[in-house]
């Protein structure tokens, strides 16, 4: 409650201690409007509002409640008016007693749900009261969310006379979270197309049902009415609209390119990788017509892995539509806009194409930022594994995800082709089909060759750039087949095989050592622990495949 400063003789601020020393804390700033007197208990509180007037009780949130039923009562009421939380109190006859401002803000009928609420929380305090502060959530029909705080005051006797509560609106942050889940699903949806819906279309097809799911998400999703999606051209810097939404015809045709001067807004997001906001279009010098009626508006850019490759720009006919938390939304639905736009771009160059090489080169582009996603979710995942069931859980689902667009990736270049452009692609080996391999090799080439050969074999790879994030991987996920490297930073091959063989004994290794370079005897030990086998660089493709077939189809023990 603010406090306006007068002659500091005149102003008397009662201070409640809370153990925490949450309240305590702001005496220093109370000291500069007058005589502080702090109390230590509720007995004390009381007795001083009994005895002496107060301009101001500050007290902590739980200890707020007693006081209500007090001599202090009326200087009490007006603090708990002057809070932004709702607080109610309920009696033993389901009345509302008493509410304050925040509370009596709310509908009738969303109050009288709130005061249902606290008399069925009074009722388990009657059946038990061992404890002394009771919680609990409330969703009213999707329209509010609550998290209600209940305390039991004690009539003379030993029954509950009623509860005061204090309520929060979590309505936001529910909505928020809910946002968030739908923009995750959408994205999953635009990188991991149906295989069985877009393998029977051809490429026209494929490239309308991309560009309908992108309009519709913006849309439905964001309420993103006028938009527009650029891709970049990384040799030209140049940038071109490939799909947008509710803005008619331009202005002007603009020729825009990845530069911070000179190409609008787009050309400045592109050439910094940060998002820009927009209150006022008519007040910003970078801004190029787009909409013809726009006033702001709000630019994101299209990021894979560590590389632009486009812009998001969405436009408004109202002054300053958008806010922090539609930038947040836009980023985050834009790291799997990237990934849809990198395959469109690539499509459209299908269409020119009579080969099958294109799927291959869909998948080459797209198999180092689904590594990443897998990388980074794992890193993560090991340090919450323990401490936050529900995220761990997410970043599974996550993992498990990436493992699905990789099969849809490898789907699409299989046997049925594609129709009028494609001729069917030779069968995958069983053996190797939807294998899931982690490669572990602190070499990028040696790394990106293996994953590479295993991909094309029908398997779905999955790299590690040392030992411990190899470990790290196998902890959390499961393998049919591990390739690693004897001599690597951090943990050596040993202790990747090591690993590998606690979490699942039918995994086979292959260990992978340069001239028989084994300073640690990694090969020995692991020899005798069920060694699948070694290949010694530099080794041909047939080696390589050869040694892994057998380790796939060797029988298990």
């Amino acid at each position: 409650m603010p406090i306006e400063p007068k002659a500091k003789e005149q102003q008397r601020v009662l201070l409640f201690a809370d153990p925490e020393g949450a309240v305590c804390a702001w005496r220093a700033l109370f000291e500069q409007y007058g005589s502080v007197h702090q109390v230590e208990s509720i007995s004390d509180a009381r007795a001083a509002l009994e005895a002496e007037h107060f301009d101001v009780a500050l007290v902590a949130s739980e200890e707020l409640l007693p006081l209500t039923s007090n001599a202090g009562r009326d200087q009490a009421r007006l603090i708990l008016d002057g809070i932004s939380h709702a607080v109610c109190s309920v009696d033993r006859t389901a009345q509302l007693v008493w509410s304050n401002a925040a509370f009596r803000q709310y509908p009738p009928d969303v109050a009288d749900r709130l005061r249902a609420a606290c008399f069925e929380i009074l009722q388990q305090f009657e059946r038990d009261d061992s404890l002394r502060t009771r919680r609990r959530a409330l969703e009213l029909d999707t329209a509010y969310y609550f998290d209600i705080s209940a305390t039991a005051l004690p009539a003379p006797g030993p029954e509950i006379d009623r509860v005061v509560a204090l309520v929060f609106d979590t309505t936001a942050m529910s909505r928020m979270r809910q946002k968030l889940d739908a923009i995750e699903s959408a994205g999953r949806e635009l990188v991991t197309l149906d295989s069985d819906v877009t393998a029977r279309m051809e490429v026209s097809e494929r490239l309308a049902r991309l560009e309908d799911m992108v309009i519709r998400y913006c849309r439905d999703l964001l309420q993103f009415t006028h938009f527009a999606v650029f891709v970049l051209d990384p040799g030209t810097k140049r940038m071109d609209a490939v799909l947008s939404g509710g803005f008619g015809e331009p202005e002007k045709v603009y020729t825009i390119y990845a530069e911070p001067e000179g190409n609008g807004i787009s050309g400045w997001v592109a050439s910094t990788g940060q998002s820009y906001l927009c209150p006022d279009i008519s007040q910003d010098p970078l801004y190029l017509s787009g909409f013809q009626k726009a006033r702001s508006s709000l630019t994101v850019p299209l990021r894979l892995k560590d590389q632009i490759v486009g812009v998001l720009n969405v436009e408004s006919d109202k002054l300053a539509a958008f806010t922090d938390e539609d930038r947040l939304f836009a980023e985050i639905f834009s790291h799997y806009l990237a990934v849809a736009l990198q395959t469109l771009k690539l499509l459209v160059v299908e269409r020119s194409e009579t080969t099958g090489q294109l799927a291959a080169e869909v998948r080459a582009e797209l198999a180092e930022p689904l590594n990443e996603i897998v990388s980074e979710a794992t890193s993560v995942l090991q340090r919450v594994a323990e401490q936050n069931a529900e995220a761990a859980a997410r970043l599974r689902r996550i993992i498990e995800q990436v493992d699905r667009a990789r099969e849809v990736l490898q789907q699409v270049t299989e046997v049925q082709g594609i129709r009028g452009l494609m001729p069917p692609t030779a069968e995958i080996d069983p053996a190797f089909r939807s294998k899931r391999v982690l490669v572990a090799d602190d070499e990028d080439i040696i790394r990106e060759a293996i994953a590479d050969v295993m991909s094309k074999a029908g398997a779905l790879p999955v790299m590690a750039r040392d030992g411990q994030e190899a470990v790290a991987m196998i902890a959390q996920q499961r393998f049919d087949l591990v390739l690693s490297d004897i001599k690597m930073p951090l943990r050596n091959g040993y202790e990747v095989f090591a690993a590998a063989k606690a979490q699942n004994p039918h995994c086979p290794v292959i260990l992978i050592t340069g001239f028989g370079y084994d300073p640690e005897h990694s090969i020995v030990k692991a020899s005798r622990e069920g060694l699948a086998g070694v290949l010694f660089k530099p080794f041909k493709v047939d080696q390589l495949m050869e040694l892994v077939t057998k380790a796939l189809t060797a029988p298990t023990a």
